[in-house]
């Protein structure tokens, strides 16, 4: 509704600068050509308040559209961030980051610059020209053909500029998004550039980049800047022409002065809805670029969902986790050859076990980890939880069930109880001290400026590897209630970066928690596959082995290899 009474209001406004050359014409052939001075009063007074009411209009439709133009804004975003909460990972790792970033932020601002100016002017001049025109006509036919004829090869020019332009346009945002990406990898790896001193190498990239874009951007200005000069042109010729013709008419007395000055003043008004033309088709295909790239990702469909109807787990849970024959390969990217990880895999953790899946990298078990909380869906096969398929749950239910911890840490520009308690939001601080206190976190955080306010910065960056990672551990330990049975922890090997000493006594109380809960962790070291009750050997996407730590050691001399040689 706003938006539809700020077009009204856009119109009327236009409407005016129509009717002012009417009443001039009146003036000028009536109270000025009989030198009546009191009879210039009435009209004086109506071009008066047909200018307030352009002023009242142009501000009446800027207050209507600027609240809901930025709610659009608002809201538009809002809907692109679920849905690359929705998508799978596999869609996230066909994207860059970089692309993302671009299109949440610099491509939604472009829509909102566009809702609030430019259709609005789009829909007025597409009224006020046609109508200014036939004004025109009316009140001097000669002065309305001679501006229509010279302004009508506008019309195929700009059908040449847009097909052109809508390319470079294209162009121009998809370089943008590779220039973020850029910047964010670069910015998130400083260590690394400064340690290996390779930052100069990612400057010159940036730099070739940011002159591609330049070269782009350049192109758009020379479409823009054409346009503009035949927009500019074309009609101030014609109003030239107009003032020959209509000047011979008076002199000749074919024509009043009035209706002259009148037709030149509306032809002139008429010049800059024609003008403003090549702005609004810049902006209209800016538009259009930055939504097809926003419905690219909104169409995008969802490979993992909730079923349409989903089955419930059953009460009380007890958390025996099967992988019944599963095969699985990451999605093909692009036309390359599909990549598969896992072949026949079947494992049975019972309720309460801890079971360490062992292998050489690449061998699938981050792959399999995955599985479990439907971050991939299975190829092949199924996993179920008590017998329940787990592709036939609401995905809300199978993560507050299935708690993951992955090997490389991830933590957010928050305070540390904000990200230790990310998936509780209900913890206490007690809570967050206890899950703390487990990852033996409790020294380090006590030590921070604010402690558990403290702000760790993006990515974590602050902290040490084996900081990072302990943090990471809290939040999986903390997500969920410990002592609630059915409770499945996954754990990507989640004391690869901590020392001997510190793992130790992470495993006396790590020993607790996995006690009460069904438990699949990855590991490297053999003090970490010793805490399981038994321990799974992948090879080849395949389980070549299962037994105790020690069985295996005695049995396998893959294991052993893997192990360190171990006796």
């Amino acid at each position: 509704m706003p938006f539809l009474l700020a077009n009204a209001l856009a119109i009327l406004t236009a409407s005016t600068a129509i009717a002012i050359p009417m009443v001039i014409a009146r003036v000028i052939d009536g109270p000025i050509a009989r030198r009546d001075f009191v009879g210039l009063l009435a009209p004086v007074a109506l071009i008066f308040l047909l200018g307030s009411l352009d002023s009242f209009g142009m501000w009446g439709r800027r207050w209507l559209v600027s609240k809901p133009s930025t709610m659009f804004e608002i809201t538009m975003r809002a809907k692109l961030f679920t849905q690359l909460q929705a998508l799978s990972i596999g869609r996230h790792d066909g994207w860059q980051s970089g692309q993302l970033l671009s299109r949440a932020i610099d491509d939604l601002s472009v829509l909102r610059r566009f809702v609030a100016f430019a259709a609005t002017f789009l829909i007025v001049n597409g009224v006020i020209l046609p109508t200014g025109l036939i004004v025109l006509f009316a009140m001097n036919w000669q002065v309305g053909l001679i501006f229509t004829v010279i302004s009508l090869p506008l019309t195929l020019f700009c059908a040449r500029f847009v097909r052109r332009f809508e390319v470079a346009s294209r162009l121009s945002q998809d370089q943008s998004g590779d220039l973020a990406t850029i910047a964010q990898e670069s910015a998130q790896g400083v260590r690394v550039l400064k340690a290996l001193g390779r930052g100069r190498f990612f400057g010159m990239r940036f730099t070739a980049l940011s002159r591609e874009l330049q070269r782009t951007e350049m192109e758009k200005v020379r479409l823009d800047a054409t346009l503009w000069a035949a927009l500019v042109t074309l009609p101030t010729v014609s109003i030239a022409v107009s003032l020959g013709v209509g000047g011979y008419a008076v002199v000749h007395g074919s024509m009043t002065m009035g209706t002259l000055v009148a037709s030149i003043t509306l032809a002139t008004f008429l010049q800059w809805p024609i003008i403003w033309l090549g702005f609004l088709l810049s902006d209209l295909f800016e538009a259009r670029t930055a939504a097809d790239r926003y419905w690219e990702i909104i169409d995008t469909p969802l490979d993992i969902a909730d079923p349409p109807h989903p089955a419930e787990l059953p009460t009380p849970l007890h958390g025996e986790l099967v992988i019944d024959r599963v095969r699985f390969a990451y999605p093909r990217s692009g036309d390359g050859p599909e990549n598969t990880v896992l072949e026949e895999i079947s494992l049975r953790v019972r309720p309460g076990e801890t079971v360490a899946l062992v292998g050489a990298t690449g061998s699938g078990k981050t792959a399999l980890l995955e599985l479990i909380p439907r971050l991939y869906d299975v190829s092949g096969g199924r996993i179920t939880i008590d017998g329940v398929d787990i592709a036939t749950l609401r995905l809300a239910q199978l993560r507050r069930v299935v708690t993951v911890a992955f090997e490389e840490p991830v933590l957010f520009s928050a305070s540390v109880r904000e990200n230790v308690a990310l998936g509780d939001p209900r913890a206490t601080d007690a809570d967050v001290r206890q899950a703390l206190e487990i990852a033996q976190a409790n020294g380090f955080v006590d030590a921070l400026p604010w402690g558990l306010d403290t702000r760790i910065g993006e990515q974590g960056m602050s902290l040490s590897g084996g900081q990072r990672q302990r943090l990471a551990l809290a939040r999986a330990v903390l997500t969920g209630d410990t002592s609630t049975p059915g409770r499945i922890m996954v754990l990507d090997d989640p004391l690869s970066a901590l020392d001997v000493e510190t793992e130790e006594r992470v495993q006396v109380q790590l020993r607790s928690v996995l006690s009460g809960a069904t438990t699949l962790l990855v590991a490297h070291r053999p003090s970490t596959a010793a805490l399981a009750d038994r321990v799974a050997l992948l090879a080849d996407g395949r389980i070549v082995a299962e037994g105790s730590h020690e069985k295996l050691l005695r049995t396998s001399s893959h294991y052993r290899e893997l192990m360190g040689g171990e006796q």
